[in-house]
């Protein structure tokens, strides 16, 4: 079987945990910082994970992560 192309835009923006779950970062972190509060920054910096109905169609898009 062919070797299959990794999507360029997600294999920058997610990445797969141990047990396969699906890393992500928060949007809404590049500008604008004036109008957030400092709790919400603090909360934005902190990573999160995929949803899981978009984890299966994100995994197919980085296949060898």
């Amino acid at each position: 079987m062919a070797k299959l192309k990794t999507h360029s835009g997600a294999k920058k923006r997610f990445n797969l945990t141990k047990n396969g779950k699906v890393k992500r970062a928060h949007a809404f972190r590049r500008h604008l910082l004036n109008a957030k509060t400092t709790k919400r920054k603090r909360n934005l910096r902190r990573g999160a994970y995929a949803d899981a109905t978009n984890e299966s169609n994100i995994k197919l898009l980085i296949p060898y992560k």
